[in-house]
Formats: structure tokens, C-alpha cells, sequence
């Protein structure tokens, strides 16, 4: 995949968001772009930054250890770490991750915190995944519990709690993409106002089958791999 081919597929990309932008009586310009290069080679990295965009998402901890082997840092982008974040392996995802949006549960959270804290590291920026779903295959809290979890996880050291994360179910019945991602908007409002120190600005919800309707019930961050990158 080359920056060329990316900024083609890019620019479709942007107008769709512009279209379900308005849709909802929204600012694009209020939706970021994650490019996803989980099962890439490291040179698509090279590319997304060439293109111009800031950042790129990843799912799994060896293999973005080992892209940024190869490139020799990160290109200069922000590194998110997106996917199921097991326990064993968060002192090696601090040191590779800028953000990372994938807590789903206080014990990883606390863990996270002492990490940073024994280390002297800056605060962490993380994201609290959400199961609206209620699907029992995905990780994440329930919005009936979201607010005291994040009580607790906004009282620790080391992390800066900026938003909620989520996936909605892969399905093409737009009725529950919207359900879902109504929740978690709706979770996110309430907690900025009951609970202390949850900035709640970002909402990472959406991915390439389902972007659009993200937008349109709020998404601020889209988390982007096939229809920015190409098939794996």
C-alpha cells in the first residue's frame, strides 16, 4: 500500500465522513481518522505518515513491537493500542502506546496506573471500553456499571481518562449499530457530569463496515483498516 493509494481511498473516506457529518448537523473537522494497520506490514506505517495523517492504530503488542523495530521509532505518529490488552503484557504497551483505548475493567486500569507511577512515566492517555452490546465474545464494561468503574479508574495515578471506547456488533442491521452507539454516547454525557475527572471528549466508535452511522450518533474518533488500507 503506498501513501498514493492511500490518499485515493483517503479522500473517498473523508467525503463519506463529511456526508454523515452533516446528516447529523456536525463539524467533520470534529471526527478524527485511526487508521487501523493490525496485519500490515510495517511499511504501511511509512505510508499512512506520508499521506499526512497523525496517528495509527494497533491490536496487538508483539506485532507493533515489532514494526517499531523496524522502522526504528514510530514515524512520528501516535501509536494506539486498540485491541484486548492482557494484563502480562501492559508495562511493554506503555512503552510502545500513547493511547491506549481498549480498559475493560478496573483490574487493567490499576495496573496501568502502577506501572506509569513505578516508572515515573507521564500519565497515559486511555480510552474505557464499553460492551453495549451485551455481547458476551467482547470485552468491556456495561453501561449499567460504567459509572462507578470509572469513579474508581479517574481516581488513579499515571492515566488521563479522555472518552469511551466501543464495537458495536458486526451486522448490517443498522437499528442496533445505532442502539449501541446511542448508549454509549448517551453513557458518556451522564458520566461527565457524575463523575470527577472523566474528560469524556472522545468517543472511538465505528470501523470501516459502520462508520458512517458512528458519526451520525456521535462518534468522534473511527477506527478505520480495509476501507483506508486495503484487504490484509
Amino acid at each position: 500500500m503506498t501513501s498514493e493509494r492511500i490518499e485515493e481511498r483517503l479522500a473517498d473516506v473523508r467525503a463519506r465522513v463529511a456526508r454523515a457529518a452533516a446528516r447529523a448537523d456536525r463539524d467533520p473537522a470534529g471526527v478524527d481518522l485511526l487508521p487501523v494497520t493490525k496485519g500490515h506490514p510495517a511499511s504501511a506505517i511509512t505510508a499512512v505518515a506520508a499521506a499526512g495523517l497523525p496517528r495509527i492504530g494497533e491490536n496487538r503488542v508483539p506485532e507493533a513491537a515489532e514494526k517499531q523495530a523496524e522502522l526504528a521509532g514510530g514515524c512520528g505518529l501516535d501509536w494506539h493500542m486498540i485491541g484486548r490488552l492482557q494484563r502480562n503484557k501492559a508495562r511493554k504497551a506503555i512503552g510502545l502506546f500513547d493511547v491506549i483505548e481498549s480498559v475493560d475493567s478496573v483490574k487493567l486500569a490499576r495496573r496501568l496506573s502502577r506501572i506509569t507511577e513505578e516508572e515515573g512515566h507521564e500519565p497515559i492517555e486511555v480510552l474505557v471500553q464499553v460492551n453495549a452490546s451485551g455481547e458476551a465474545e467482547k470485552a468491556g464494561l456495561a453501561p449499567a456499571k460504567l459509572a462507578v468503574a470509572l469513579d474508581e479508574i479517574c481516581r488513579l495515578g499515571g492515566l488521563r481518562v479522555a472518552g469511551l471506547m466501543t464495537m458495536a456488533p458486526f451486522t448490517a442491521d443498522e437499528g442496533m449499530l445505532r442502539k449501541t452507539f446511542r448508549t454509549v454516547r448517551e453513557a458518556s454525557v451522564r458520566c461527565s457530569d457524575e463523575v470527577e475527572g472523566f474528560e469524556g471528549g472522545v468517543l472511538s466508535m465505528g470501523m470501516s463496515n459502520d462508520f458512517e452511522v458512528a458519526i451520525e450518533e456521535g462518534s468522534t474518533r473511527v477506527r478505520l483498516g480495509t476501507v483506508l488500507l486495503g484487504e490484509r
